[in-house]
């Protein structure tokens, strides 16, 4: 495969370049026994929405508890604003975690789980605070039922509110959006988006990518311990030269179409259907430099030229399957 993944230590920085990175992953592994979970993972990230991807077992848990300082790397360092992550109490208090697994005491109210996370964290305001985080879970309404009443999904972000309550520059969230209903993602991916433009570094974990690839700013696939490819989707996806690019392309006379873009070079196939044109291409450069001279040359009016590969998921399924 030719993808020209960046160098661990040009990985994603979403703040700009010469900015040291907030969080950052130097040559990272960790291993238990015999097994190695994460291998050799380098990258640094500043302020925006990072997506880390993964098939079951890829790592990306590891990856999170490190970074979170839960886990001490077994090689190499994990560093927040230049700190070691592990057994700092000052870097803790710069991070918001969110766990995949259940951490929410059921016997406690929802107010009583993020008051004592405030609590915990010193903050000096508990109840401001409190009530702010809950606030902007939209959870004010249920706050005083018992945690065991709520919903997969509302437990899920009365979570982010715990993990957000100390104000934290740096966020954590491991399948953040399991159980949620599409109103509940909706919501919290809006938080996210708002937290991300104040500022803020935060890291998911997630298998929804359809919903991430309008999230995220940058990708981090994580294949078997490594890391397997960094940056935007759609950049990576361009640097895919060894598969082909798939084009959905309609138009005021398809069949006639399909024959001109069989004579181009840089065209493998073309299908024709009800839907229109499926274009498949060795260049998707010269395809869309191509096609609307060929177009009026033919007198054939366009209407729609649309990748159906350009997807994270796409471009996360070609990475974990190769």
């Amino acid at each position: 495969m030719t993808v020209a993944v960046p160098r661990p230590e040009a990985a994603p920085m979403p703040s700009g370049s010469g900015v040291p990175p907030r969080v950052e992953l130097r040559n990272c592994s960790r291993w238990y026994g015999n097994v190695v979970a994460v291998n050799g993972v380098s990258f640094g990230l500043n302020a925006g929405i990072t997506a880390l991807l993964g098939p079951n077992g890829a790592g990306k848990s590891t990856v999170l508890h490190m970074t979170a300082g839960l886990l001490r790397p077994s090689a190499g360092d994990v560093l927040v604003d230049g700190a070691p992550a592990a057994g700092n109490p000052e870097v803790y208090r710069k991070l918001g975690l969110v766990p995949e697994r259940e951490a929410v005491q059921p016997f406690l109210t929802g107010h009583e789980f993020v008051r004592m996370n405030a609590q915990m964290q010193r903050v000096r305001d508990v109840a401001g605070a409190t009530q702010r985080a809950i606030e902007m879970v939209d959870l004010a309404a249920v706050q005083h039922r018992t945690v065991a009443t709520y919903s997969k999904g509302m437990r899920q972000r009365i979570k982010i509110a715990g993990a957000l309550v100390h104000d934290p520059a740096i966020l954590l969230l491991d399948e953040p959006f399991n159980g949620m209903d599409p109103r509940q993602r909706m919501q919290s991916m809006e938080l996210l988006r708002r937290l991300a433009a104040d500022g803020r570094v935060v890291l998911i974990s997630s298998h929804i990518l359809e919903e991430l690839g309008d999230l995220a700013t940058n990708v981090l696939v994580m294949v078997a311990g490594r890391l397997a490819a960094s940056g935007h989707f759609r950049e990576i996806r361009k640097l895919m030269t060894d598969r082909p690019n798939t084009f959905m392309v309609r138009s005021s006379d398809d069949r006639r179409l399909a024959v001109a873009l069989l004579a181009t070079p840089s065209v493998f196939s073309v299908d024709l259907s009800e839907a229109g044109l499926s274009v498949r291409t060795s260049d998707r450069g010269a395809l869309t430099r191509i096609l609307p001279g060929v177009a009026r040359t033919l007198s054939i009016r366009l209407r729609e030229i649309r990748p159906t590969d350009d997807s994270l998921e796409s471009v996360f399924s070609y990475l974990v399957q190769r």
